[in-house]
Formats: structure tokens, sequence, C-alpha cells
């Protein structure tokens, strides 16, 4: 019997409360994260409804090469990940900027309220998003080209036929819609930081940038880096309800808007393989996983304090 067994029988002994506790998350987390994974096996087969999952015949990496041997496959893998790295980088300076101005007002019915209002785009549906951008943007009856151009003397735009104009217009979608859930949680961790801090940075004649600087970010950086790691870990996926539904799928706009998952939404589409979507998906598992642990090893070499694992 190995040594470490007993011990770990006598930790089971003297936490069995603590496990029991954790059972049921535990249960949920085996039964929606772990037995579906069986799916995997669907991206190395040639799916025969027929024969089903197992009786399918095996075909290697067949499948993954449709995501890399169209001349849309440079497209979709830039717009993705540029994409992705321009939404982690605002939502982590606007986030920032934004919960430390919260936590500056000295009303705190005004920062409750601000607050709130920030927060409520991010519970609302991408396809009400979408209408809400078009009500903007739209070319015949957009409040852009038929109220604001006008006063200016600016010909209307046809913004669902521009691609140029997307790669601004779909950041700041996302930071509209998002930035509230990450405010929060910088807040939160605002609220956490003693307030003795403060009092002696006070004392010591440190003005309101300075304690920002030398107190507050540097005692948050731990959740920094761990809300940017886990954005960092789904930087190959792509939120499709901003790339398909916002853009309202218009193929004028494909160059700057299509992304992996839209991609992949259209080839099943079009070609009703589900071995070709599962590829995707594992790539992008995969990809997003070595991602995390190369994120993380940088952070802990850096500052092994702070790594997230």
């Amino acid at each position: 019997m190995p040594e470490s067994l007993p011990a770990f029988c006598k930790t089971v002994r003297a936490y069995w409360v603590f496990y029991l506790m954790m059972l049921p998350a535990g249960l949920v987390l085996i039964v929606n994260n772990y037995i579906p994974m069986f799916g995997v096996l669907i991206a190395f087969k040639n799916i025969n409804y027929a024969k089903g999952i197992l009786q399918s015949p095996w075909i290697g990496f067949q499948n993954f090469k449709f995501l890399f041997s169209t001349e849309a496959a440079w497209i979709i893998t830039r717009n993705t990940i540029c994409y992705n790295a321009v939404f982690i980088i605002l939502n982590l300076l606007v986030a920032i900027a934004f919960a430390v101005m919260f936590n500056e007002m000295r009303g705190r019915f005004l920062s409750k309220f601000h607050q709130s209002a920030m927060f409520l785009p991010f519970f609302l549906s991408m396809i009400v998003v979408s209408y809400l951008v078009y009500a903007f943007l739209g070319q015949d009856h957009g409040f852009l080209n038929t109220v604001v151009f006008p006063k200016f003397g600016i010909e209307p735009i046809e913004w669902y036929s521009e691609p140029k104009y997307w790669p601004l217009i779909l950041p700041f979608v996302n930071i509209w819609k998002n930035i509230g859930y990450y405010t929060v949680i910088y807040m939160a961790a605002m609220l956490g930081i003693d307030n003795e801090y403060y009092e002696a940075a006070l004392m010591d004649g440190a003005s309101k940038w300075h304690q920002i600087k030398n107190i507050t970010i540097p005692l948050i950086v731990p959740v920094m880096i761990v809300m940017t790691l886990l954005q960092i870990g789904k930087i190959f996926y792509a939120d499709f309800g901003l790339f398909f539904q916002v853009t309202r799928n218009a193929g004028a706009l494909y160059p700057a808007t299509q992304v992996v998952d839209t991609y992949v939404y259209q080839t099943f589409l079009s070609m009703g393989d589900i071995g070709m979507s599962s590829a995707a998906g594992v790539f992008q598992s995969v990809v997003g996983f070595l991602l995390v642990l190369g994120s993380n090893l940088i952070v802990r070499r850096i500052s092994k304090e702070n790594a997230l694992f």
C-alpha cells in the first residue's frame, strides 16, 4: 500500500463534512464538463449516423484540415486573435479606470446607480444589442445617418457595406456590453483593501493619484492577472452573437468580421459535417489551454505569488 494512501484516508476522515459539501458541485462539474468530453471523438471520425459515434470510421486529423486549407483560414485566424487581444486590453484598462472612479465617488447612492446602469447591458441578449446597433447604423432610418450626420453636412454611410469601420465598432460594442461586469469585479477587489493603507499614505502627504498608483493598483494585481488569464484562455473563441448578430452576417463585412466561430457555423450549414465543427471546437480548446499554461508560466517567472497555479 502506498504511504500516501493512509494519509489521504486520514485527511478524508478529518474533513469529511467539507468533502460532503463539495460533492454536489463536484457531480455538476463531472456531468457538465467531463462526461461531454466523450464528444471529442467526433473530431477524429467520419460520422455515420447509422453506425453511431463509436462505430464510425476513424479519419485522423482530416477534419482539422478545413480550418487551414481554405483561402479564408488566415483571415478568420487573424480576426479572431486580433479582436480578442483588443478586447482583453480594453476590458482591463477601461474596467480598472471605471472601477477607480466609482471607488472614489463620495456619494454612495450615485456610485451604486452608476454601477447598476453600467451593468445593465451585460444582461441584454446579443439579438437586442444587434437591434440597438442597427438603430444607430441603419442606412435609411439609423440615428447617425438621419439625425447626426445631416447637422454636420456629412453624407450617409452604408455601415453594413463598409468593412473598414467595423474594427472600431465591434470593440466599442463589446466594451459597452461587458464593461460593467469587469468593473464590478475590480471594484469588489478594491473594497477589500484595508483603509489603513490610504490613511497612512494621506498622513505622508500622498496625493490621490499616488494612492491609486502605489496602493490600489498593486493590491488588485492578482485579480487583474486572474481575469486576464481567463480571457487569454478563450482568445481563440469569438463571441458568436457579436460577430454574427451585430454585423447582421453581412457578406460585405467578412474581411473584417468573419471569425472562427462564424466560419464554422456557416460551413456546418452548407456541408452539415459535425466532424468539422467538432474539430474546430477541439482546436480552440487545445490552443486556449496551451495559451493559459504559457501565460501562467510567464507570470510565475515574473512574480510567483501572482501566478494562477
